[in-house]
C-alpha cells in the first residue's frame, strides 16, 4: 500500500483515507500484514530514480511486465507499482534474515 504522503485537495485527502482505512481493515480481519511504502521508495524500485515522474514509473512498469502497454485506469499502474516495490522490497529482506 502506499503511504499518503501529501494532498493538495481535502476531499481528495479525505477519500483516500477512507479507502486505505477500508483495505487496511479487510486486510487485519484477514489477518493478513499491511506493508506500505512512499512514493519515493516506489520510484526508486521501479524506475531506479526516487525523482521520475508518472510516466516514467508507467512506461517502466510496460517494460518490466513486458507488456504492449501502459496498464490502464493510471491507477492500475500506480497499484502494480506499488507491488513490484513489494517484491523488490521482500527480496532484500529475506537477503539479510
Amino acid at each position: 500500500m502506499e503511504k499518503l504522503f501529501f494532498q493538495r485537495n481535502v476531499r481528495t485527502a479525505l477519500s483516500v483515507g477512507q479507502a486505505r482505512g477500508v483495505a487496511m481493515l479487510a486486510l487485519a480481519q484477514a489477518s493478513m500484514a499491511v506493508f506500505e511504502y512512499t512514493p519515493l521508495e516506489v520510484k526508486q524500485a521501479v524506475a531506479g530514480y526516487g525523482g521520475a515522474d508518472k510516466q516514467q514509473v508507467q512506461q517502466m512498469v510496460r517494460a518490466l511486465l513486458n507488456l504492449d502497454d501502459i496498464p490502464r485506469p493510471d491507477d492500475a499502474a500506480d497499484a502494480i507499482a506499488v507491488a513490484i516495490c513489494h517484491v523488490h522490497s521482500a527480496r532484500m529482506k529475506s537477503l539479510f534474515t
